[in-house]
């Protein structure tokens, strides 16, 4: 990749770190009495899907792509992962500061790794299992298991990296099969699906304010991943994810302006502790791939 595109491949991966923290942040006002009474989980991920598809259908409208063959199963699958981790997420950010559930989303492809194991057959070494020893050092740092301090809803968030690894594991699956707008497209009208279903016993009439916090959630996502694939697109993986910790920095400014949070010595050390366990992964990761490629 020539260098010229690395700097639009930087630009790409911070709008999308700062879009997905904006949706976390919108999340938390959904789900807290910010906007009026607080809304269900899974009615907050129902407008995340909702809002994302009318946002990818319009773009898809002018752009018209040409689809191939849909691998269903997997799209189903992935999805149905993605849909629950989510759900999870949007759950633990009305209750947890932001950038604590931040950092332990981070614990996505730490997850994915060890999933890889029983469903992929991949082989693991000892550099990658030390790697998610440290970020799982720092997810366990930011429960607090001291009795005082302890965070139970920092373990939805834990449940929710765990989900998304799952997803992560089965995204590979698809890789190489269909187009990212393709995917994209369907993993979003599949979720659409899914989430109306499950929001039908819990949904509720927003109020104004709420319905345009939904509206701009699901506009925010499907923004964020359209910066995410073009980064990607620009730059290969080990040069660009790195940036994508910036959300943190995002959440925890958002979470500071909005609700007045400071994140404290203990979210600050397991933040760390977790990115640092996780670069290490990807950076492992992407030597793995050169030598394969070599």
């Amino acid at each position: 990749m020539s260098a010229e595109h690395k700097p639009l491949a930087i630009v790409f991966m911070l709008l999308a770190s700062a879009l997905i923290a904006g949706t976390t942040i919108l999340a938390k006002f959904l789900g807290t009495d910010s906007l009026g009474p607080a809304l269900h989980p899974l009615q907050i991920s129902h407008g995340r899907f909702l809002f994302a598809w009318i946002a990818i259908t319009g773009a898809l409208a002018v752009i018209r792509p040409t689809f191939g063959k849909s691998h269903l199963g997997l799209h189903i699958a992935r999805t149905s992962f993605g849909w629950a981790g989510i759900s999870l997420m949007f759950a633990a950010v009305a209750f947890i500061p932001l950038a604590d559930a931040t950092a332990i989303s981070f614990l996505n492809p730490v997850f994915a790794m060890m999933l890889a194991i029983p469903l992929l057959g991949e082989q693991v070494g000892r550099v990658r299992w030390v790697a998610a020893g440290i970020a799982l050092a720092g997810a366990l740092i930011l429960l607090r298991p001291g009795a005082d301090s302890f965070q139970p809803a920092a373990l939805l968030a834990l449940m929710a990296a765990v989900i998304m690894g799952v997803e992560i594991t089965i995204i590979k699956l698809l890789t190489g099969r269909e187009g990212a707008l393709q995917i994209l497209f369907t993993n979003n009208s599949i979720g659409l699906i899914i989430a109306t279903i499950a929001v039908l016993a819990f949904w509720r009439m927003p109020t104004t304010a709420q319905w345009v916090a939904l509206g701009g959630l699901g506009f925010m996502m499907a923004a964020a991943q359209s910066c995410f694939i073009q980064s990607m697109r620009r730059a290969e993986s080990s040069f660009v994810v790195p940036f994508s910790y910036a959300t943190l920095v995002f959440a925890g400014l958002y979470d500071l302006v909005f609700f007045n949070v400071l994140p404290d010595a203990v979210s600050l050390i397991g933040a760390a502790i977790i990115i640092a366990g996780a670069l290490l992964l990807a950076f492992r990761e992407a030597r793995a791939k050169k030598r394969n490629e070599a």
